[in-house]
């Protein structure tokens, strides 16, 4: 991992995050969550101010320990019992079945195989367990989702791997079939071509 990744994208990226609109959006997603949980992509911690009492405990793991150092006063502010781990989401060092809610935020974009994360996602959490995603991606607008295409590529070197482009959906569907709610929107104070979101709950079957 390069110094960019390491100590210059955590700051960044802790900046361009931290704002009032994303924060609306994490705490309208994260307030029904409940007991073990796992957050995939936990990055500088913001989502822990918006957890809710029914929390017993959160499994915490990202690729880029370098964010973890920004997020050490969120986690000391925090009255939950956190465990941190080093890891990547498409080989989780988890036993299957153990997490009654699985929390990612902004993250399925820049995960290599996203498609092998979500499998991970699935296996691991409990049945009738819960996935609460919050994610960017491909536009229902043909014009923007066109535009996202051909800027995807310069995302992705200067955001740390982040796909414009990523058909988010679809992609939960496929592991989580039916089971899924959903709704697509634009941003408010977002460009569109970064502020197509997805947000939803998915449930194992």
């Amino acid at each position: 991992m390069g110094l960019y990744s390491r100590l210059i994208f955590p700051r960044l990226l802790d900046v361009t995050m931290s704002g009032q609109e994303l924060s609306g959006y994490r705490r309208a997603l994260l307030q029904s969550v409940r007991g073990q949980v796992l957050e995939i992509g936990f990055g500088t911690g913001l989502n822990l101010p918006f957890y809710g009492d029914g929390v017993t405990a959160l499994t915490a793991i990202d690729p880029n320990e370098g964010m973890f150092a920004i997020a050490n006063s969120r986690i000391q502010a925090s009255g939950i019992d956190i465990t941190l781990q080093t890891g990547r989401a498409e080989s989780l060092p988890m036993a299957a079945a153990m997490f009654d809610a699985v929390v990612c935020t902004w993250t399925l974009c820049s995960i290599p195989n996203v498609d092998m994360a979500l499998k991970e996602v699935y296996r691991v959490l409990k049945p009738e367990g819960k996935f609460f995603f919050i994610e960017h991606g491909l536009s229902s607008d043909p014009g923007v989702g066109t535009w996202q295409r051909r800027i995807t590529p310069l995302q992705r070197r200067i955001a740390d791997g982040c796909h414009l482009d990523r058909p988010i959906a679809s992609l939960i569907e496929a592991v989580f079939d039916d089971h899924v709610e959903l709704q697509e929107f634009y941003a408010t104070d977002l460009p569109k071509l970064i502020g197509y979101f997805y947000q939803g709950i998915a449930t194992k079957g």
